[in-house]
């Protein structure tokens, strides 16, 4: 392989993990940019994603149904907790947000375990993105550039809901003065439990896109939750294009890292978080505290 061909696919191949690690780090930052909540439930819910999706695919045959349908229901399960519990501790010290959603990735994990078993269970992807294309003269796998495809326009939506919807706009209002946005009549809780519920429903996407190449397991959540909190950490806590930096930054080193140093991948994304904090200890586009 030439080197211009392993640049090109390696690139690719890291531009696929990026899509994966953004759903994972603009959910989170979504959360904590409105609701000033840090769910340590957000690797559950992205494992989670990933076994409803295992078992919409196995029932109905369509992985399509399942990059569907899982977002919603664990968007659903995100916006009932936050109804059900998180809504009564808002006023509360924000300690209560970390033991909640500490607890909920707890209880989840045991649900999964319960209902999936502890099996590792493999999740096809469809028919029609199996198969591999040729860059350079060398064979990538499909589904892949899928991911980084999927991965931009989901990204450009959700750039366009917080930058040209009223939607958007309560959002962005919300997490700048609450108190304002209440004065004018708008239901901050109602924002809230809608951004809890989107922010879930990203992680769970996420784990339903990445299932195809690394199988739905229960020990998904423990790297994802990392993964998530390296990246807003990198990009600063509540900023979109920070995650989406933060999110390129880490799949980079991770697949580099593996491919040259990979005793020491693991080692190089920490060295990165903490070079970008010793500059900019709120982050990148976070602000500094």
């Amino acid at each position: 392989m030439s080197t211009l061909a392993f640049l090109l696919t390696e690139g690719v191949n890291a531009l696929s993990q990026a899509a994966l690690l953004f759903f994972l780090g603009v959910g989170l930052t979504l959360i904590f940019g409105i609701m000033r909540i840090v769910n340590f439930a957000h690797g559950t819910l992205y494992m989670l994603g990933a076994f409803i999706g295992y078992s919409l695919v196995r029932y109905s045959g369509s992985f399509w149904v399942a990059l569907a349908l899982a977002p919603i229901a664990v968007g659903a399960i995100g916006t009932g907790f936050e109804l059900a519990i998180l809504r009564r501790l808002y006023k509360r010290d924000a300690h209560a947000f970390l033991m909640v959603t500490f607890g909920l990735a707890l209880v989840t994990g045991e649900v999964v375990r319960l209902i999936w078993g502890s099996d590792a269970l493999q999740v096809p992807p469809p028919a029609l993105l199996s198969g591999v294309v040729f860059l350079l003269d060398e064979p990538f796998p499909t589904y892949r550039l899928f991911l980084v495809g999927f991965g931009i326009v989901v990204a450009l939506g959700i750039w366009q809901l917080l930058e040209r919807t009223r939607l958007g706009l309560l959002i962005r209002a919300s997490s700048q003065n609450a108190e304002m946005v209440r004065a004018l009549g708008i239901d901050v809780n109602l924002v809230r439990s809608g951004v809890f519920g989107i922010g879930c429903g990203l992680a769970a996407l996420g784990g339903v896109l990445a299932a195809p190449l690394v199988t739905a397991s229960n020990g998904m959540a423990a790297t994802a939750v990392i993964d998530a909190f390296v990246i807003v950490i990198i990009g600063g806590m509540g900023s979109f294009l920070g995650s989406l930096i933060g999110a390129l930054l880490v799949a980079f080193v991770q697949v580099f890292g593996n491919y040259y140093l990979p005793d020491f991948a693991l080692a190089f994304m920490y060295l990165v978080m903490l070079l970008v904090l010793v500059v900019r200890p709120g982050g990148l586009l976070g602000k500094e505290v």
